[in-house]
């Protein structure tokens, strides 16, 4: 056999495959693969979740916003139902001319209100007068155990008058019988704030519920609440009294406490040599002479 035969009769030497799995014969092989499609993924609920939350806080804000809205307006409802003088404070706006002050003559206040009104009907700058006021108030009084109502001049020696302040209307009210001059100076006087003018004229106002009371009164009715009236009483705390009725008549006691609205005080009495409280009413006792 030649040399040539033998080498094609030699067997057949199988080269080793080169493989592409690297994962298994290289362990710090990564397959990323799939990478760019997780990554794609994850981005996308990342912004899903994003656009959750915005929302989420959208609608929060808006809530929050209505809710302060609603407080707000409640707040303005209150405000307004609280102040039941501001139609009257607004026609106290609205009105021509300046509040002033006069001084008069205590006890003089209603007549130098009328000398005042008439002469403005026959005196140069009575156009410029425009409303005389003398501020009244009721109370009831207690006076040797009766009550009465009565009504007062709120501020004694005092009358306002609504003017346009000029040379004319100043010698007007100053040449009045019975008024002593203008608060403040006397030549030059200052008119009256809106809110000053307000506390002094208020009284004349009649609220919406005294007058609904009133009527009801007339029409027979007096069940509705009423205007409350100050209770003015002559007795004083501490003060000696001497009762006049009741089963103590004829007793010495001290006044511990006054109760004007139920017409009632609390007196202490000495029976059997400790002090003793009794409730009288203010006509069952008298001012101990």
């Amino acid at each position: 056999m030649t040399e040539f035969e033998s080498e094609l009769n030699q067997p057949e030497v199988e080269l080793p495959v080169e493989s592409n799995d690297y994962a298994e014969t290289d362990p710090a092989y990564i397959d990323d693969t799939n990478a760019d499609e997780t990554s794609a993924e994850e981005q996308a609920m990342h912004i899903e979740t994003d656009v959750e939350v915005a929302t989420e806080s959208e609608t929060a804000a808006a809530a929050d916003i209505q809710e302060a809205a609603v407080v707000e307006e409640a707040v303005a409802e209150e405000e307004v139902e609280e102040d039941p003088y501001a139609v009257f404070k607004q026609e106290l706006r609205e009105q021509s001319g300046k509040w002033y002050i006069i001084h008069s003559y205590a006890g003089y206040e209603k007549r130098v209100k009328q000398n005042i009104e008439n002469r403005k009907l026959a005196v140069i700058g009575g156009e410029f007068i425009y409303q005389i006021e003398v501020p009244m108030e009721e109370s009831i009084e207690i006076k040797n155990g009766q009550r009465k109502l009565v009504t007062k001049v709120r501020i004694p020696g005092y009358v306002l008058v609504r003017m346009e302040m000029n040379e004319d209307s100043w010698s007007l009210v100053r040449g009045t019988p019975a008024v002593t001059g203008f608060v403040g100076h006397s030549e030059y006087p200052s008119p009256l704030r809106s809110q000053e003018a307000f506390d002094m004229l208020k009284t004349l106002f009649v609220l919406p519920e005294e007058a609904a009371a009133k009527a009801s009164v007339k029409g027979g009715s007096g069940k509705n609440k009423q205007k409350s009236i100050p209770v003015n009483v002559n007795y004083s705390l501490g003060e000696s009294i001497m009762i006049k009725e009741g089963s103590f008549a004829g007793l010495p006691g001290t006044i511990s406490e006054i109760k004007p609205e139920s017409g009632k005080l609390t007196v202490l009495v000495s029976l059997f040599e400790r002090e003793t409280p009794v409730e009288l009413a203010f006509d069952q006792v008298s001012a101990l002479v």
